[in-house]
């Protein structure tokens, strides 16, 4: 019998079609005006985070379920405190005090409020929050945040207190009521244990309410969340970030659209080595990463071992229809030039597995996407993933190899390409099998 985590993601990875959107209306309140965000941070939250239903970081659908609660202390440019930062005005709203006397420096706290992306992908939906947290992890630390941790247990953390009355205005309720994941250095000084610690469970959601909490898929999506939430560790483990993509790059970052993709080109095994090489470092620890090309030599290569540069072959075979079926039954991977593979959390993973993989996954795509934007490539994260067990696809045991999360790549088509000549040669390795029937429906 799986434990209520266990059989919420076997339902999220199966190929049950989700059902109608659920209504969703955000929290109504007055509109509020807040702060500006300081000089010292406002190009790093702008350059990240900032925007409205298109920003600078991808999301499923772009339904941006991602919070972020700033926790600000002396030379941080504005009066110590604890703020909700609302990336749609660029603006920060007090929600809580500092502690006396104030730390040095400043936090994001990113948390995900998941009420919208259940309501359109329902079941599916809290998997793509996580690596939703992931992108935006990547993103503010592409934008120039010194550090970061993953595995900070939520209780400890300073709750979010909710707004003194439902309905103070959206931003407030939607970041007291969201799930906390990770936290993100803003500053190059600052100690988070200096802030009070006081349990965060308990009020989680208490003061959001958008959709009908009493629905069995926003129920579970929360108890899922809170569950992987409060693994972790009371400490934390922060990375630093040794070098990042120079700014140009992250400006340029973009989802490609999907014709652009459809009618894009195998990328040089060069190219594809440094965007694997790139998601491989940044998510160290977390899942494995795979590439996957078609055209006239088909099939899936990884990095080749003990250091060795270049890519090796581990299975041949239609490996990108087989994808295509996967990804809830999106075509267009069939056509487009590779797709790089985040693949792990094994069925019946603890939280914490659950936790690190998915954010891991987001947070290596993010970079991943950079480096592909910065060699001239067209990239498209792809999230929702239905049925995928790859490990079992190229001859491993079932449910240890789960494909999470993806980027499919392409370079521009040429003017003029010949027709290649017919591979005889013999490869050694499994073969893929071909797609199986999908019924098409909601993607990320």
């Amino acid at each position: 019998m799986p434990t209520p985590l266990a059989a919420a993601l076997l339902r999220a990875r199966s190929d049950e079609a989700p059902g109608p959107d659920l209504p969703h209306r955000p929290a109504a309140g007055p509109a509020l005006r807040g702060l500006p965000v300081p000089l010292a941070l406002d190009p790093l939250l702008r350059h990240s985070l900032a925007g409205g239903r298109r920003r600078p970081v991808p999301s499923a659908g772009a339904l941006h379920p991602v919070r972020v609660r700033l926790l600000a202390g002396t030379g941080s440019g504005v009066p110590p405190g604890e703020y909700a930062y609302d990336p749609r005005t660029h603006r920060l709203h007090p929600i809580g005090p500092a502690p006396r006397p104030a730390p040095p420096g400043a936090f994001a706290v990113v948390g995900v409020a998941p009420e919208a992306t259940v309501a359109h992908y329902r079941h599916r939906a809290w998997p793509l929050t996580l690596l939703d947290a992931g992108h935006a992890v990547a993103s503010l630390i592409a934008a120039g945040a010194p550090a970061y941790c993953l595995d900070l247990a939520a209780d400890g953390l300073p709750a979010a207190d909710p707004p003194r009355a439902v309905g103070a205005g959206d931003v407030l309720a939607e970041t007291a009521g969201a799930v906390p994941l990770a936290v993100v250095r803003l500053t190059r000084t600052g100690i988070l244990s200096a802030w009070p610690r006081r349990a965060a469970h308990g009020r989680a959601g208490a003061a959001h309410r958008p959709a009908d909490p009493r629905h069995p898929d926003l129920a579970q999506a929360r108890h899922a969340l809170s569950l992987v939430a409060a693994a972790g560790s009371r400490h934390g483990t922060w990375r630093t970030v040794p070098s990042r993509a120079p700014l140009s790059v992250v400006l340029r970052r973009r989802s490609a659209p999907l014709t652009t993709l459809a009618a894009a080109t195998r990328p040089d095994d060069d190219a594809l080595g440094q965007v694997l090489a790139t998601a491989r470092a940044a998510a160290a620890g977390g899942p494995r990463w795979y590439v996957a090309v078609g055209g006239d030599r088909p099939g899936l290569l990884a990095a080749r071992t003990r250091g060795a540069a270049g890519l090796r072959t581990v299975a041949t075979g239609p490996v990108l229809p087989t994808l295509a079926a996967w990804a809830a039954g999106q075509g267009w991977l069939a056509r487009t030039g590779a797709v790089l593979l985040a693949v792990g959390c094994p069925t019946g993973a603890p939280p914490a597995r659950i936790r690190r993989d998915h954010l891991l996954a987001g947070y290596g795509v993010g970079h991943a996407q950079l480096a592909a934007t910065a060699l001239g490539l067209s990239a498209r994260p792809v999230g929702s993933w239905q049925c995928a067990d790859l490990g079992a696809a190229i001859g491993g045991p079932a449910g240890d190899g789960w494909v999470l999360h993806a980027l499919a790549v392409g370079a521009p088509p040429p003017r003029r390409r010949p027709a290649p000549a017919p591979d005889t040669s013999r490869r050694d390795g499994p073969v893929v099998p071909g797609p199986r029937t999908a019924e098409e429906h909601h993607a990320a």
